[in-house]
């Protein structure tokens, strides 16, 4: 098998891998055996969800396809909820796959089963909560995909348990921090478009966002996702996500560890140390990006020596912005499959 890294422009108003796109699927004996997926009427909701304990959590997470499916585990990011993965889910599911949606911790109707655990954001804590999903729901191995804070917490996993992992999906690329790495100042125009980390830094950020959360993520949406006419419905159906009583807390101890200005729990000392070596990821995987994605995001060519594997990059054309798998359903449950095939 092709072990080339390639480095794709597809534009998902044309269904994906279609044309040239298709040939660099079949030479590398990925070639679809069906007709390349269409996306379907979007969906109101991702049906009814489902509860399981797991770690300290009890997760609510949304299910579809057969339960004796390839499992695939869709990660979603801040500010967003399982609803990036409305149009995705569906298509996999329709091709066999089982699906699951899990809310993160602070997000919809997942909830701490103690007060007493700290309302940790670290990138730690919420990556061992996916190896504590996966415990729960007995899933020994299986595809990941995950947007924002999800892929990274997907490349976490790919890179600690890659033997839980059969392949990656991941926008933007490789995520993984460390505080060391962040102590560095970055360029002006970088810097600005970090404003809202500066701002939950202070307590006047933290109060802001508690006060106006549905505005504050509505902003974002707008700004990282410029060229979206995402629409009021569409947003108040992922808004009701934030409602969840640790979302907040959650929100800013994540952005605030992220400049060292708050601790994690000693309990993921070691798994950071190990994160903060930035280890190879040697799962096969696709790393996407939006050609007008406004968030905060490294070029591809940044991160491409840190898989080791079967890999490849495409960059969506087409005005797609930072929620990619929302804005671009089809090009993100394509690359799905071609991991799995890999």
């Amino acid at each position: 098998m092709d072990q080339a890294k390639t480095s794709e422009t597809i534009d998902p108003s044309r269904r994906l891998f279609v044309s040239s796109a298709a040939t660099v699927i079949a030479a590398a004996g990925l070639g679809l055996s069906r007709p390349a997926l269409a996306a379907p009427a979007a969906p109101s909701s991702l049906g009814p969800l489902k509860q399981v304990d797991a770690g300290v959590l009890r997760v609510s997470y949304a299910e579809q396809g057969p339960a004796d499916g390839p499992v695939v585990i869709l990660l979603h990011g801040w500010p967003y909820d399982i609803h990036t993965y409305v149009d995705v889910a569906p298509l996999l599911a329709a091709r066999g796959y089982r699906v699951i949606v899990p809310s993160l911790r602070g997000y919809g109707e997942t909830r701490f089963l103690s007060a007493d655990t700290p309302r940790n954001g670290q990138q730690g804590a919420l990556a061992v909560d996916v190896i504590a999903l996966m415990d729960a729901l007995k899933l020994d191995t299986v595809l990941l995909g995950g947007c924002d804070w999800g892929a990274r917490t997907a490349c976490i996993v790919a890179a600690l348990w890659p033997q839980r992992v059969k392949g990656l999906v991941s926008v933007s690329g490789y995520l993984i921090g460390s505080q060391k790495l962040n102590e560095a100042p970055l360029p002006p125009k970088a810097e600005q478009q970090w404003w809202y980390q500066y701002y939950f830094a202070t307590e006047r950020g933290a109060a802001g966002y508690a006060k106006n959360t549905r505005a504050f993520a509505r902003l974002i949406w707008e700004t990282a996702s410029p060229k979206w006419s995402f629409g009021d419905a569409v947003f108040a159906r992922s808004a009701v996500a934030f409602d969840n009583p640790d979302h907040v807390a959650i929100s800013i101890h994540n952005y605030r560890w992220r400049l060292g200005l708050a601790q994690g729990e000693a309990q993921f000392d070691a798994l950071e140390k190990r994160l903060a070596a930035f280890p190879i990821i040697t799962v096969p995987t696709i790393t996407l990006e939006g050609d007008a994605n406004g968030a905060p995001h490294p070029d591809p060519s940044a991160y491409a020596k840190k898989f080791s594997g079967w890999y490849r990059h495409r960059t969506l054309e087409g005005g797609i912005g930072h929620n990619l798998p929302q804005e671009a359903p089809t090009a993100f449950a394509e690359a799905i499959i071609a991991v799995d095939r890999a």
